[in-house]
């Protein structure tokens, strides 16, 4: 795993970058990045800086998402999309064992842990930290998820300072961006000054520093440190959304009964749209299926939501049976109990929660609605 950064800075053209990119895949690992699929942005396969969306942006609003051209060939010039890196490290579907009769004779094979070397590229702050809060559900306490541990000590990170925020981002209120500070092993800064077009280079790990040796670039003038400083901070202030946050466990908690839950619960689908995209949320569910024969079955590990009837039952029915306690068990967990769990908020302040809601249910302003003040009145943390 990636450690702090150790304060080097140099820089890279865009051929500097596609040489990292071979480099980093000489070293045996699958480059995965942003691309452009399905009329978003989205995280796939990349082979080149070709397979990155040049040019393109997105806009993003409650319940809204389009892409848009740019006016420049920026290749990290948009906010973040539907998928987030818990998609390769925390599959959404796993098989974890497979079970074979042969006469009288039952085998059980667990599902071998996975050796792939993956390489993320253009990682935000933001979802460097719920990565981190990943870590610590999934393999920071008692017990580990062998397959996400497998992979995670295997990754590497490539990270990007956020050059424009979204419209529905709030990292800054979460203290987990848009500067990227730790995680990685190599951190970007797109820098775009009319013709020329360079990546301010950080790095924080001695792989990252391995791969930097290994390719062409310069030391950073102070200008360009300069110039990256001023992109962070300028995403920085231009923020979509905005949320007090130091104190959402004790205000969540002594409001569970505020008459909020059941106006969100007249607007809310319960369709789960908000935990599938969410970085952070880690819930699953287990079921095992058999072939005609009955000869072999499998067990299978499938991402599931506090917003389906079937996570919370029990017998004699489900726990939540409403969509106001299922909205209020999520809403709270991710802002209030999380932090007694494991000791940080499980949100990033990322906003796809906001962006992804068919009808654009907002956790800002149902926090703020809460909180019993409007936009103005709520000083962003």
């Amino acid at each position: 795993m990636a450690a702090q950064m150790d304060g080097a800075t140099a820089i890279l053209t865009v051929e500097g970058l596609e040489a990292l990119l071979q480099a980093i895949q000489a070293h045996g690992y699958r480059t995965i990045g942003p691309i452009l699929q399905d009329q978003a942005i989205l995280y796939g396969d990349v082979s080149s800086t070709n397979d990155l969306p040049r040019g393109w942006t997105d806009e993003q609003d409650g319940g809204r998402y389009r892409l848009m051209r740019r006016g420049d060939d920026a290749l990290f010039g948009y906010s973040v999309g539907p998928h987030s890196w818990k998609k390769y490290l925390h599959a959404p579907k796993l098989r974890l064992w497979t079970a074979e009769r042969r006469g009288d004779d039952i085998s059980v094979a667990p599902e071998p842990q996975p050796d792939d070397r993956l390489a993320f590229i253009g990682v935000r702050a933001c979802e460097i930290r719920a990565i981190e809060i990943q870590d610590r559900t999934l393999v920071g306490d008692l017990y580990a998820d062998p397959h996400y541990k497998a992979l995670r000590e295997r990754a590497l990170i490539v990270a990007v300072n956020c050059g424009q925020a979204g419209g529905t981002c709030f990292c800054a209120s979460m203290q987990a961006g848009p500067r990227v500070k730790q995680g990685f092993d190599i951190a970007l800064t797109e820098l775009l000054d009319g013709d020329e077009h360079l990546f301010l280079v950080e790095t924080g790990s001695d792989e990252g520093r391995v791969l930097m040796a290994s390719i062409a670039h310069r030391a950073a003038s102070e200008d360009e440190i300069e110039a990256a400083e001023g992109v962070i901070e300028r995403t920085e202030s231009s923020m979509g959304r905005d949320m007090r946050s130091d104190d959402l466990n004790e205000l969540l908690m002594s409001n569970l009964e505020h008459p909020r839950w059941d106006e969100v619960a007249t607007r809310c689908l319960t369709c789960a749209n908000c935990t599938l995209v969410c970085p952070t949320c880690f819930c699953t569910s287990v079921e095992d299926v058999s072939d005609l024969t009955g000869e072999r079955a499998e067990r299978w590990r499938r991402w599931d939501s506090c917003f389906t009837m079937d996570f919370s039952y029990i017998h004699g029915g489900s726990v939540r049976a409403s969509a106001k306690s299922r909205y209020r068990q999520w809403m709270t967990h991710k802002l209030a109990t999380w932090i007694d769990q494991f000791g940080s908020s499980g949100c990033v302040g990322c906003g796809r929660c906001i962006t992804w809601c068919p009808v654009g249910i907002d956790i800002t302003e149902e926090v703020r609605a809460i909180r019993g003040c409007d936009a103005s009145a709520e000083e962003p943390q």
